[in-house]
């Protein structure tokens, strides 16, 4: 469990919303649930992690 800078509402994992784009490249946004604030971004390559773009 974490609480979110922004608005201070403890959220887990589970609850996060996921926002995917892309078919190869994939660009994963993370956020909030109760305030729609973004949390943090991923960058996944052919199935590889890569930390940028």
């Amino acid at each position: 469990m974490a609480k979110c800078p922004h608005c201070d509402t403890i959220i887990s994992l589970d609850s996060l919303h996921k926002e995917v784009r892309g078919a190869l490249k994939k660009e994963v946004m993370y956020s909030c649930p109760s305030c729609d604030k973004v949390l943090g971004f991923a960058f996944f390559f052919g199935g590889m992690l890569t930390g940028r773009p």
